[in-house]
């Protein structure tokens, strides 16, 4: 079964506290699912499209995985810390076996 992948990325940060509220808690839902962040706010180069301020990869052991936790009550309760706090695309992706 192929990994799964949230992406988040095209960021735009209005206020950082909410996003410091919203991490802390949302990094508890990804640990609870098992998911393992590979890049979360480090440097980044954008080749084609509107530049990326920041962006997000995390790897969840499947697709049912990474919608669990997306879908769970820790991690909705991490996107009320959020509220507007952030604009951004967040999706999932399956991987390749």
């Amino acid at each position: 079964m192929p990994k799964a992948y949230w992406i988040g990325a095209r960021m735009t940060i209005k206020d950082p506290d909410k996003l410091k509220a919203y991490a802390e808690l949302a990094g508890l839902a990804v640990s609870e699912y098992g998911g393992k962040y590979l890049a979360r706010g480090t440097k980044t180069k954008t080749f084609e499209g509107p530049n990326q301020a920041r962006a997000v990869i995390i790897e969840f052991k499947n697709m049912e995985t990474a919608i669990a936790c997306h879908d769970s009550t820790n991690y909705q309760d991490a996107l009320k810390k959020l509220d507007s706090g952030v604009e951004r695309d967040l999706f999932v992706v399956e991987g390749m076996e």
